[in-house]
């Protein structure tokens, strides 16, 4: 069978870059059901992009790489796309754009996409073996049982990073970089709630509030959730993709630096009161509790002094921990780390060594922010992809 574009993946990426690739196209993935990661993203509702997305919300060892992509194609461009579909959504928080009813949506917007392109999709099909002859793509697809030989002038790899192998995840398009001589940066985790041993935080599981969590000199102010084995919550998500192994947080659960004039005011209206029973009034009582004997929170709020109500408040806006772990790709929402930019053209995605062999979205190390910054990165990355392919075929 022969075809001008082999993509192997319909996820995010890989259905945007269907799209624009034109018609002889053929994506395969080995799902039952195309954009899986979209579905089930947001609670359901698909986190699709961000009002605010930047380059500096990317990380990345070429933190210019992603500039190219995410100028030419924007948010403003995807927002118009799902307006065009008619697919109401609205912002959340942050600038996080979320669709009104259902994260299908998006998944039947890039199905209805790829059929005007005339793409074709083959879904439960695995990739056996690939190929280069030094100008056309060989692949062996699998699909019902039955073995097809693929021919392609191009080869995009759009299927993703390690992040939830449940849903599939596998490390596939590292494999292929390792045959075609790219380099790959080491991948870890991100965007992963952190783990902590001995059961350090189980009797706070369920508390949540608002705090600032600082990792290698990156601070997010959102919220933290205590469970059975560590932290997580926004904030903390955030954090872990800026954190590595052995090393420090800093949790500040005064975001706001509210507490000391709050203490200082108890202090003359409710002096009988224990400080511990003051301090509930502004904290989660269960957090208090587990603190009152590291931070040794005896006696009466009149018998503290200014100075040792400040201490408490610095104690309690510069709480270091340091992480066992992480839940690791298992929960990780994204996978850093991956394709060497180096490697890549910013304005196609195109692998420099190889001329018609294309990676793009997750598996490359360009890693979003939480909150809609991955699938924006996915939606540039694929147009970009597509762009030049089709480009290319027309030329």
């Amino acid at each position: 069978m022969n075809i001008d574009t082999l993509i192997i993946g319909a996820g995010a990426a890989g259905m945007m870059c269907a799209a624009h690739a034109g018609p002889n196209t053929l994506v395969v993935d080995h799902a039952k059901a195309a954009g899986e990661k979209i579905r089930i993203s947001g609670g359901g509702r698909c986190n699709f992009t961000n009002m605010h997305a930047s380059p500096a919300n990317f990380i990345s060892q070429n933190k210019h790489f992603c500039k190219s992509a995410l100028k030419r194609y924007t948010q403003w461009d995807f927002i118009a796309l799902v307006d065009q579909y008619r697919i109401a959504w609205h912002e959340k928080t942050l600038g996080q754009l979320f669709c009104d009813e259902t994260a299908k949506d998006i998944v039947a917007m890039l199905r209805a996409e790829m059929d005007k392109s005339g793409a074709q999709l083959w879904l439960q099909t695995s990739v056996d073996n690939i190929g280069h002859d030094g100008t056309h793509f060989h692949a062996q697809l699998t699909r019902d049982g039955r073995i097809t030989q693929i021919l392609a002038k191009n080869l995009v790899v759009a299927s993703g990073g390690k992040s939830i192998p449940k849903m599939g995840a596998t490390g596939l398009a590292y494999q292929i970089a390792g045959q075609f001589d790219v380099p790959v940066i080491e991948t870890r985790p991100g965007l992963v709630p952190f783990t902590f041993g001995e059961d350090r935080f189980k009797p706070l599981a369920g508390v949540a509030l608002p705090a600032r969590v600082s990792a290698n000199n990156t601070s997010f102010d959102e919220a933290i959730l205590f469970t059975h084995r560590g932290l997580s919550g926004p904030a903390v998500l955030q954090a872990s993709s800026y954190w590595h192994e052995g090393e420090q947080i800093t949790v500040n659960v005064d975001p706001a630096a509210g507490l000391f004039n709050t203490l200082k005011s108890a202090r003359q209206t409710q002096g009988r009161k224990a400080l511990t029973t003051v301090m509930s009034q502004y904290l989660p009582a269960r957090l208090v509790e587990v603190l009152s004997g590291d931070l040794q929170l005896a006696g009466n709020i009149a018998d503290q002094s200014d100075a040792r109500l400040q201490e408490i408040a610095d104690q309690l806006s510069h709480w270091e921990l340091t992480p066992s772990g992480t839940e690791g790709y298992r929960t990780a929402e994204v996978t850093l780390g991956g394709i060497d930019t180096d490697a890549l053209s910013s304005k196609t995605m195109g692998a420099k060594s190889v001329p018609g062999l294309y990676f793009i979205g997750e598996a490359v190390d360009v890693t979003g922010w939480l909150g809609g910054y991955n699938f924006q990165w996915a939606w540039s990355s694929g147009w970009a992809a597509g762009q030049e392919i089709k480009s290319t075929a027309n030329g």
